[in-house]
């Protein structure tokens, strides 16, 4: 049986352009940070140990891509420097690093437990996402979610 998908075009996916924005380790592991409060070039590094060079491409990347922007703040006797904040691009990536922190406690955590948790403000419970369609209800299983063409999909020929 061949699948309905190979039916129309995957060229302009969005999951692959949002891949070329998050697609590196480092990437994630700077966004992370930025969600924990981490702001500042020299804490990043020394915190996360990501190699200066590529610490200074990925925030460059982040910067021009629209997902972090950047804030002068100056130390007394110092000269400026940058911090980084989330945009509101930024801001929207909070639910994919919670999804990638619950798959990665799930399967990869170490036998006493996960280092980083994330909890609601409020009532201090742990904090997961859910998938839910247009009219509320909870998704639970894999198979309960179809994938169809989009209003920008293109047909095959």
């Amino acid at each position: 049986m061949r699948p309905a998908a190979l039916d129309w075009s995957v060229e302009n996916c969005t999951i692959a352009r949002a891949m070329e924005i998050l697609g590196e380790r480092w990437t994630v592991v700077v966004l992370r940070e930025v969600f924990s409060g981490v702001r500042r070039f020299d804490d990043m590094r020394v915190r996360t140990g990501v190699p200066r060079q590529v610490l200074t491409n990925r925030l460059a990347m982040l910067v021009e891509r629209g997902v972090l922007r950047r804030e002068p703040y100056r130390e007394p006797g110092s000269r400026e420097r940058h911090e980084y904040r989330l945009t509101e691009m930024g801001l929207d990536l909070w639910p994919v690093l919670v999804a990638v922190l619950g798959w990665g406690d799930r399967y990869l955590a170490d036998p006493q437990g996960a280092p980083l948790t994330v909890t609601h403000r409020d009532c201090g419970a742990e904090v997961r996402v859910a998938l839910r369609c247009a009219e509320g209800h909870e998704l639970t299983e894999p198979r309960d979610v179809l994938p169809r063409p989009g209003p920008g999909a293109r047909r095959r020929d």
